[in-house]
């Protein structure tokens, strides 16, 4: 594995996925590279391992962290030569724990390059720190809590996103504090967001994660499933078997639908990209507009004739394709 590629690219999920979507993600794709249904493919078994590696950082809680903070250096590991050397490995390079403290004392101008050292490898240091307390890095390396919270949205900022104003209590002695958070549009029922650092620290102390669990209120007459909407719509007995211009609803305002001669009860009347914006895409999904024929619950003495007029001149069969048509 080359280490270069992203961890959420390989797996195909946002920075902001579940740990829930991260495992589906890496279930199917294991499922889909493994060796015992590749054999002999070293294209797919590189991949293979690709997603078992990416999954392993991105499951771990602490080494996604680092890996969102600091990227693949700050989820490898370290080992022993024989010759008794430490060394630092991550996607496939090796550097001595001398040249890498150095390394990073150049980038931040003399001894300010320990901090980051300790911060990233967590006190491995053998020549700087050895003898000191500890540093103001590892006193806010100790992160403020997580939190959890519930929210209900509208559907309307489920689709669209929102900005939602918070009380949270954190810190020394449960402090109630106000935040706003940005939900992004197209969160789904049930969904859990996390919010990274959104969870005001004290004393010193790194800010937590905060964990926000969606639920959606209904909407009086759209549906959705997954970034599709759907809305039943009722039409006349005449505009359905002559057809018609008719104006529907849709989540960006009215919209006029043709509805084409002798469509049926049921057809489903597609508006492309009406639908929910796609997570991490400019993509929409698509609206179907569900045609429900509304039979008249009385009728005129001179509709009734007419009615039957057509009767007599209608000789088709509307159950004759149906499955028992034929049985005796």
């Amino acid at each position: 594995m080359s280490g270069k590629r992203d961890h959420y690219e390989i797996l195909g999920v946002t920075r902001s996925a579940s740990t829930d979507e991260i495992k589906r993600a890496y279930r199917r794709l294991a499922k889909k590279y493994h060796p015992d249904r590749n054999p002999g493919n070293a294209s797919a078994e590189a991949k293979f391992k690709e997603v078992q590696h990416a999954h392993a950082v991105l499951s771990d809680a602490k080494k996604r962290d680092q890996f969102d903070r600091f990227g693949e250096v700050g989820v490898g590991q370290w080992d022993t030569r024989p010759s008794g050397q430490r060394v630092y490995q991550w996607g496939g390079s090796t550097v001595g724990r001398e040249d890498l403290e150095d390394l990073f004392s150049v980038f931040r101008g003399g001894a300010g390059g320990s901090s980051i050292f300790e911060e990233l490898f967590g006190g491995q240091s053998g020549r700087r720190g050895q003898g000191r307390g500890p540093s103001r890095v590892q006193a806010a390396s100790q992160r403020t809590p997580d939190l959890e919270q519930t929210v209900e949205l509208s559907f309307d900022q489920a689709v669209r996103g929102t900005t939602l104003t918070l009380k949270l209590r954190s810190g020394a002695g449960g402090r109630l504090q106000t935040i706003d958070v940005k939900v992004p549009p197209g969160v789904e029922e049930g969904q859990r967001l996390r919010l990274r650092g959104r969870v005001p620290g004290g004393n010193g102390q790194a800010p937590g994660d905060l964990y926000l669990n969606c639920t959606i209120k209904p909407h009086p007459y759209f549906t959705r499933r997954k970034a599709d909407i759907y809305v039943d719509v009722p039409v006349s007995v005449t505009e359905a078997a002559l057809g018609a211009k008719i104006e529907v609803p849709s989540i960006d305002g009215p919209a006029t639908l043709t509805l084409p001669p002798g469509t049926p009860g049921g057809t489903r009347l597609r508006l492309k990209g009406c639908g929910v914006r796609k997570p991490g895409s400019d993509r929409r999904g698509d609206q179907y507009v569900v045609i429900r024929i509304a039979v008249p619950k009385a009728v005129t003495d001179e509709q009734r004739r007419l009615l039957e007029e057509l009767g007599r001149h209608d000789q088709s069969n509307p159950r004759a394709d149906c499955p028992w048509a034929g049985d005796s």
